[in-house]
């Protein structure tokens, strides 16, 4: 099994990337915030990897955390997430996030995750509620602001994702008003907090 690769990268999407490894490329499926955290092209990476095996196809999922790819594994662990769904979450909710709302049985929020009903939601408390009850939540660092980026680049993740086009423009469209950075990884995030809580961020919008 590969647990580790460690190369340049020759590609970058944000659902995946390919690592060039002394000359062998790997096509390694991501989540949206280990994207929003790689360096520029060509740079020196290492992702942490989780090796999935099935009878026709061998995929990798790559990590720039521990913390984020323990999370990946605890939630293909629970009935009816597979690798594809785990990695929806971890690009619908950061994993500081995610570990206080399944711990809270918060169903509203883990609901509004593409991909996540209301019966995938509350199997994911029942089997990790237990499993996160020592899960540290630290303070999240502030992402670095880039000088560049592009909202319709933003609007177009959110869609594959599977956002509706309205919510996303409308996400973007708030988060530029807010103040977010145009830079492609900082609008991205903030645009993915303000579809995971509405609420609280009308609520910052209206003061």
């Amino acid at each position: 099994m590969i647990g580790l690769l460690r190369g340049k990268l020759a590609d970058k999407r944000p659902n995946q990337v390919l690592l060039d490894v002394s000359g062998v490329g790997y096509q390694v499926q991501i989540s949206l915030s280990t994207f929003a955290a790689l360096g520029a092209l060509h740079s020196e990476t290492t992702l942490l990897i989780h090796t999935h095996v099935r009878e026709d196809a061998i995929s990798l999922y790559g990590f720039l955390s521990s913390r984020e790819k323990h999370l990946f594994e605890l939630l293909i662990s629970a009935s009816g997430v597979g690798p594809v769904l785990a990695l929806k979450i971890l690009s619908g909710m950061s994993v500081d996030d995610l570990v206080p709302a399944v711990r809270a049985g918060d169903l509203p929020r883990l609901t509004r995750i593409p991909g996540v009903g209301r019966k995938t939601a509350e199997r994911m408390i029942v089997e990790l509620r237990d499993k996160l009850a020592t899960e540290e939540v630290p303070e999240g660092a502030r992402p670095a602001v880039a000088p560049k980026g592009a909202a319709g680049d933003v609007v177009s993740a959110l869609l594959n994702l599977g956002y509706e086009q309205r919510a996303a423009e409308q996400a973007v469209e708030r988060t530029g008003k807010n103040g977010a950075s145009a830079s492609f990884e900082t609008l991205l995030r903030a645009a993915l907090q303000e579809l995971t809580a509405p609420a609280q961020t009308s609520a910052r919008a209206a003061r």
